[in-house]
């Protein structure tokens, strides 16, 4: 298994500079997302699956998260800028295929995934991966779900979005694989981002409007949380599907 063609050519030439420092907003909260939730579990070494351009893996080892960070991408361009960043405390990045992590069972004492599993075509295949080179799992994903958001699907797709998650619905996709959920962060975004974001969105409004609009930023920020995070692990217990009683 591997990614399909057309979506490995559409992530190699993904990542280019026009929108780096916007990356580099966002990691920064991704990162501080993912020391929080470690703080609960012992751990040398650390894989980002999915590392994009390096900006979390950069913060992580700025903050001295871990003296071993290592990451996999399948996008050549992101590859490209990981290395460019000189990360101090990166081991190794490498291309891989989306679903073959070259690296033995339990080598990694923590896996992150930040904003990757929307992006993945088969999520559990994916997951099982994940685990089995790692201990501990760190994953975080946007709260895309709306009760219309399939009338919003090209909008979701030039985010490269394919997944739509709730809290509810990721715990109920990990605990299916036979994860232990240990701690988890619902995620509001500051609003340093939210400017950020609706800056195009109110660019043709007056000034008058977007003061209004810019305003009004915090008390959005308590309708839904933007993203989730949860910290977990493999659990002793297998999933068994069509038998009675069974408690994930």
């Amino acid at each position: 298994m591997k990614v399909s063609e057309s979506y490995q050519k559409a992530y190699n030439s993904q990542y280019d500079d026009s929108i780096r420092e916007w990356r580099k907003l966002g990691a920064k909260y991704k990162a501080e997302n993912i020391i929080r939730l470690a703080k609960t579990i012992t751990f040398k070494n650390v894989i980002e699956v999915g590392c994009g351009t390096g900006d979390i893996l950069h913060y992580l080892s700025e903050q001295g998260f871990s003296s071993e960070l290592y990451g996999v991408e399948i996008s050549e361009s992101g590859i490209k800028q990981v290395k460019e960043k000189n990360i101090k405390h990166l081991k190794d990045v490498l291309l891989f295929d989306g679903y073959k992590i070259p690296f033995p069972d339990n080598y990694f004492d923590l896996a992150v995934c930040s904003h990757v599993l929307e992006h993945v075509e088969h999520e559990r295949l994916f997951l099982r991966e994940v685990l089995r080179v790692s201990k501990n799992q760190i994953f975080e994903v946007p709260i895309d779900f709306s009760f219309f958001v399939d009338n919003k699907i090209n909008h979701y797709l030039s985010y490269g979005h394919i997944n739509i998650y709730t809290p509810s619905l990721l715990k109920f996709l990990l605990k299916t694989e036979g994860v232990k959920v240990k701690d988890e962060i619902f995620f509001l975004y500051p609003t340093p981002i939210l400017k950020e974001i609706y800056k195009q969105k109110i660019k043709y409004f007056t000034a008058k409007a977007k003061n209004l609009i810019l305003k009004t930023i915090p008390s959005l920020r308590k309708i839904k949380p933007q993203s989730y995070a949860v910290l977990t692990s493999k659990s002793e217990q297998k999933t068994t599907i069509f038998t009675p009683n069974i408690h994930l």
